[in-house]
Formats: C-alpha cells, structure tokens, sequence
C-alpha cells in the first residue's frame, strides 16, 4: 500500500466510524458466543457498509436510540466506550517494540476515555491533562523508536563477503517501495502530533468556557487517531 493509499485510506475513515468498534463490536463479541456464524456475518456486513458509507453505523444507532426516546449525550457515551482493544487495530508481530506500541496506545486510550468523570473535579482533571501529556510523548516516543528500527532493517542488505569471521554489510539506499512505507508511517504520526495540539487547544479553550462537549469531541478524534497509528503500523510495517 502506498503513502497516498495509505492517506487516503485514513482520510475515509472518518472519526464518524469510531461508532463501529466503540459500539457494535463489543456487541459482535458477544453474540460470538452464542452464534459464531451470525456475528460474523453481521461484522462483516457493518465493516462493508461502513467502509463505504462512513457514519453509517452511527445514524443507525441515533435512529435506533431516538425511536426509543433514549436520551443520551452520545459524543460523551463514545468517548466512554473507545477505551476497549480492537482486533482490527492490533498488532499481533512479534517484536517488543511492537507490543509496546499496542500498550502506549492502549494507555493513552483508556485514560482519555476516563475524561468524562474527571471533568467536574478540577484538581483531578488537573492531574489527568498530566497523565494524558505524559501518555501522548510516550507513545510518540515508542512510535520513533518503531520508525527508525523499520527503516533500518531495510536499509541493511549482506553483501555476503567476509573478512576473516567478520561479514561485511553495506547499507543501501530505502527501495521505492520501503520509502513511500515509511512516509505513510511519518505521515501518520503527523496527523497524531496535529491532533494532539488540536486537543490541548481544545483543554486552553475549555478553561475560558467550560464548554466540556468540545472536549469530549477532541478526546474522540485523539482516540481515533491513536487507533490509525496502529493501523497504519499493522499494515506497513
């Protein structure tokens, strides 16, 4: 997949989506173990329908919650429930730096998620905004770390010589192929980095209007961005 698939891919699944895994696969999950057959044909049919019509998922459930007169703040329901691992999203490699990819993530998720009950006491949001800086720099962190490991082993090549008992390697140029790769994954971690000031100038806002739902929109769009980070990991690297 290239760096403009790779983009545009991303660009499709809009935030609107995050009502399919948030919502409907736990859902799935648990018909699963009363009829593997059928949620597996739900699932697929939901991811199909989703990805081409994005927000699909979610009209459906407003219809759904509104035909049956359920009165809820669904950005701040949403937010409560995108804390929970995706199948889809993670990546199952071996290699530690890629599990530590998977618990960054899985940190920083979970404690966006937790926005909601700490808004309304000052101090521990206070101390929340901390523990969500402190998550974001190390998921970027291992996400560097990622990066650089992968566009070294391609850069690497044995040219098969030896000197004595040491072989000699000679480092090579990235492959057309391997660079348009890692510009998806830099292009990527942009797009988290531009997300992640987006929501820290949502918090600045919200301390001069109290205005929490913008909050809860911004936490969602960093959750969903977090999961195209490990999408986008899962898919090239």
């Amino acid at each position: 997949m290239t760096m403009e698939e790779m983009k545009n891919e991303a660009e499709t699944n809009s935030m609107v989506s995050m009502t399919l895994y948030a919502v409907m696969y736990p859902v799935f999950n648990e018909l699963e173990r009363i009829n593997l057959s059928a949620a597996q044909t739900l699932r697929a049919a939901f991811k199909k329908a989703e990805r081409e019509n994005p927000g699909l998922t979610q009209d459906i459930i407003m219809k759904i919650l509104e035909k049956k007169n359920v009165q809820i703040n669904f950005t701040e329901s949403l937010l409560r429930m995108a804390a929970d691992d995706v199948e889809e999203f993670m990546i199952s490699r071996p290699g530690q730096e890629f599990q530590d990819l998977n618990e960054k993530a899985r940190a920083l998720k979970q404690i966006l998620s937790k926005i909601p009950d700490e808004i309304n006491d000052r101090v521990r949001f206070l101390q929340t905004i901390k523990d969500i800086a402190s998550a974001i720099k190390e998921l970027l962190d291992t996400v560097n770390n990622v990066i650089k490991k992968y566009q070294y082993q391609n850069r690497r090549v044995s040219t098969g010589h030896t000197n004595g008992s040491v072989t000699i390697q000679r480092v090579v140029p990235l492959s057309d192929h391997v660079s348009l790769l890692s510009k998806a994954l830099e292009h990527q971690k942009k797009e988290f980095v531009k997300y992640s000031k987006s929501f820290s100038d949502t918090l600045k806002t919200y301390f001069k209007d109290g205005k929490a739902i913008n909050v809860f929109i911004s936490a969602n769009r960093l959750i969903h961005q977090t999961n195209l980070i490990l999408q986008t990991f899962k898919t090239v690297a």
